[in-house]
Parts: C-alpha cells; sequence; structure tokens
C-alpha cells in the first residue's frame, strides 16, 4: 500500500510531501486497519510535511473530522467457539477506542454503531455487509454509504478482504 501526499513549498508550487506505506496500522493478525490520512476539522496548513495519519489508530474521526483508512478482513477460522470471537471482537474493538461502539453483538461479534458517515469500497475480496435484519453481498468495486447503523462485514472467501473507507463525523437521526 502505497499513500502519495501532496502540498505546496515556500514558492507556492505543488510538490508531493509523502510517498510511501500508511503510517500507522493495527490488528493485521485478523486483517488489520491502515491509515491513510485524518483531519481533525482545523484548517490545514498545505506547506507543512506533518503526517496527519501518524496517530494513534481510533475508529471514529473526532468531532468535525475525517478518518480515510484501508481495512482488511481475514476469513474467520472454522470452528471457532462464539464466546472466542465475542472476546477476541471486544479486544480488537478497544484497542482502536471503540468498545462503546459495540452495541448490540448479537448477530456477529464485530456488530458496531458509529457517529458516522462512512464511504466504503470493496476493492478485492468476498464480503458481506451484515446489518441488524439484512445481509448484503458485495462484489469488488461496489460502494457502501454507511449511515450510522449498526454492523459488521464478514468475509466469505478464502483470501483477506481489502476495502477503503471514508469516515466522517456526522449528527445522525434515527
Amino acid at each position: 500500500m502505497r499513500r502519495i501526499i501532496t502540498g505546496h513549498n515556500q514558492a507556492g508550487k505543488s510538490v508531493i510531501t509523502i510517498d510511501g506505506p500508511p503510517a500507522r496500522s493495527i490488528g493485521e493478525d485478523v486483517g488489520g486497519l491502515f491509515e491513510i490520512w485524518n483531519t481533525d476539522g482545523m484548517p490545514i496548513d498545505t506547506t507543512d510535511d506533518l503526517d496527519r495519519a501518524d496517530a494513534e489508530i481510533i475508529l471514529s474521526p473526532p468531532a468535525n473530522g475525517t478518518k480515510f483508512r484501508y481495512f482488511q478482513i481475514n476469513p474467520t477460522p472454522e470452528g471457532v467457539p462464539w464466546e472466542v470471537l465475542q472476546d477476541a471482537a471486544a479486544e480488537a474493538f478497544e484497542r482502536i477506542g471503540a468498545g462503546h461502539h459495540r452495541i448490540d453483538t448479537s448477530k456477529h461479534p464485530a456488530m458496531h454503531k458509529t457517529e458516522t458517515i462512512d464511504y466504503i469500497i470493496l476493492l478485492k475480496g468476498d464480503v458481506s455487509l451484515l446489518l441488524d435484519e439484512e445481509e448484503v453481498r458485495l462484489e469488488p468495486f461496489d460502494t457502501v454509504v454507511q449511515r450510522g447503523t449498526n454492523h459488521a462485514w464478514v468475509n466469505h472467501g478464502e483470501e483477506p478482504a481489502l476495502l477503503i473507507a471514508v469516515l466522517i463525523d456526522s449528527e445522525l437521526k434515527e
């Protein structure tokens, strides 16, 4: 995974300020989150060389902020007891400051709900979006607009699935 981040030099000319892999990643043992870029709602100085993705990985963006990331989902190993999957998911969500987003995991251990609008594209793999009352199977390049609903992702394939997501902090009404 390669990120190319642009900016301006002191003469106001456009330049590449970062060319390399994601600044941070977490949870590679279960697929992982790979941070590309974050905003916090504050003005951005395009002449700085600050890597806005080089910070602690938290699931949701800050107030008025955004998160841009890859996430990868490994297939669920067969024969793992439900309780073990629940414990693993709980630990994973705690590691990214999102334990409180797991409101109803009765349908799947990774079910969660955030106060965000998410734009998600499946790049490769065989994945379903699981909701409280529905499930939809995705094909590569299908796009989901996730509007703050309780959801999880399920990998049906034998290889990791790769998705890209933009999370935007939002005030949602149900």
